[in-house]
């Protein structure tokens, strides 16, 4: 005998609403089982272990019991009418349960149906058209002698040391001197614009623009006094464009030693010979090449993806996601201070522009899951946990507490697993389509991928694997802020440089 009856109520598009009812009989075998296992298990005082009678396990446990059943009942059910009715949610769906309080006291008394209702958007019918038919290049770089021998210099520059100079020998671009300052903005001292023994290389733009010019030709023991103006577009907003003035104290002056390129260096690495540093860099250099060549061939399939295809989306999903790009923006121009007018564009304007963005991601993001789930492409445990080492290096000396993190949380890891998910998807469409290879210079394959994302504006790929049950996108866009434990260092790289998000 049928104790659940399914009734659709909505069919519109993608959007379905579905009726669920469970009979109360079947509520009370699911809550007398529970409480046979709960008589087993608890301990009451008076009564001996797996002896203590039901009917005072109802009146002590009934309603805790009762809701346990109920809520499992709750996804049973749900996950059966979405198995019976063939339908694939494009997320989890919202349940609602009546919210008058006297049915809700008769159902958790056993007294009455479970009736809720669940609506949610379907993942829509996608036709998967043939991948043979998308042409793309990929670009190439050989490696060569220029490219390891610049690579050598810049390691050669790193290892090298420093010498006092002569006190009375004047400092010169490329020196390195130790500084203490004091900063002052319309005469009074600011947060952060003071520091003690700071090393500073002149010519290493580390500093305010103009700060480091400033100390060329400074000896040993000096004082100068340093005017220079914070950026107008300064991350800190209460600083962007204020001249400031910073006492300056010479500590020492040094001068750098040049290293050798040489088996000495090598071994200073941990490596034997030059030969060994050599066949190193240019290995480290390749693969550079291939990851910036894989980058531009990744993002152009994409471009020719989101040309080819075209249908409706779950609303909720383009929502999600417009709000989580909206907010990165809404956060960065509180930080920086700035308006739409400051970038040249206006609030509906710049809504329009991200309106098509979130559309991309989630159209691309449910492609890339239906091609995904069609080709049977998987995710080892393997890769997941190069995938969490490779996440946990980026934070030097908290290796063991990000990974205990993504451990504990499930939607920590599936964040993780979507870019694999999505590159393995990539890959296996470029095995299809016609791929033709041109081997370019450095600098034109830098310029082609500082290209795509000047002219891809803020789109970062789906990062989403639509192939899971939770169908929500959890993108990772908020990128770490790491500012100077001063002010007169320069703020480099605030997040989404040259980007609105």
């Amino acid at each position: 005998m049928r104790t659940m009856q399914i009734t659709e109520t909505v069919n519109e598009g993608l959007k379905r609403s579905l009726k669920v009812v469970v009979e109360a009989s079947e509520l009370e075998r699911d809550f007398a089982s529970r409480l046979g296992e709960l008589g087993g298990q608890v301990r009451l005082k008076g009564f001996r272990p797996g002896k203590v009678p039901v009917s005072h396990l109802r009146r002590i446990y009934g309603k805790s019991v009762m809701a346990e059943v109920v809520q499992k009942k709750v996804d049973d059910s749900t996950k059966q009418a979405l198995a019976e009715r063939q339908l694939k949610p494009a997320y989890s769906p919202q349940i609602e349960l009546s919210k008058d309080q006297a049915v809700i006291d008769k159902l958790m008394e056993g007294k009455s149906d479970l009736a809720f209702t669940m609506t949610f958007e379907i993942v829509p019918p996608i036709e998967v058209k043939d991948f043979g038919a998308i042409e793309v290049e990929k670009l190439t770089v050989d490696v060569n002698d220029e490219h390891i021998d610049r690579a050598l210099q810049q390691i050669a520059a790193q290892q090298r040391s420093f010498e006092f100079k002569a006190d009375d020998a004047p400092a010169e671009r490329g020196d390195r001197v130790v500084i203490s300052f004091r900063g002052k903005i319309d005469g009074e001292p600011f947060e952060g614009g003071s520091a003690e023994d700071v090393p500073l290389e002149l010519g290493s733009a580390q500093f305010l623009p103009g700060f480091e010019d400033q100390l060329l030709g400074a000896k040993k023991g000096e004082k100068r006094v340093v005017n220079v103006a914070f950026p107008a577009d300064y991350s800190v907003s209460t600083l962007a464009g204020k001249p400031a003035q910073f006492d300056v104290d010479v500590k020492s002056v040094e001068t750098a030693k040049p290293t050798p390129i040489d088996d000495a260096l090598a071994q200073k690495l941990g490596l034997e010979t030059l030969d060994a540093v050599k066949t190193n860099v240019k290995s480290r250099i390749a693969a550079e090449f291939a990851q910036m060549s894989g980058m531009k061939l990744k993002r152009d399939v994409l471009d020719k993806l989101d040309e080819q295809y075209n249908f409706d989306l779950p609303q909720r999903l383009v929502d999600a996601e417009f709000d989580q790009i909206w907010s990165a923006l809404e956060r960065e121009m509180k930080q920086s201070g700035k308006s739409f007018a400051d970038e040249g564009t206006t609030e509906e304007e710049t809504r329009k522009e991200y309106q098509a963005i979130a559309n991309r991601r989630v159209r691309l993001g449910l492609l890339l899951g239906t091609v995904g789930e069609r080709a049977g492409i998987t995710i080892t445990d393997e890769e997941m946990q190069r995938a969490l080492i490779e996440r946990a290096r980026q934070f030097p000396g908290q290796e063991r507490k990000v990974i205990d993190y993504y451990r504990k949380n499930a939607n920590a890891l599936i964040e993780l697993r979507g870019p694999i998910f999505e590159q393995k998807v990539v890959d296996y469409i470029v095995g299809q389509a016609k791929v033709t290879e041109r081997k370019v210079t450095r600098e034109e394959l830098a310029k082609a991928v500082e290209d795509d994302q000047v002219d891809g504006g803020h789109y970062h790929g789906p990062g989403h694997d639509p192939s899971a049950h939770d169908h929500d996108h959890h993108h990772d866009h908020d990128h770490d802020h790491h500012h100077d434990h001063d002010h007169a260092h320069h703020d480099h790289a605030t997040a989404g440089e040259g980007e609105k998000a």
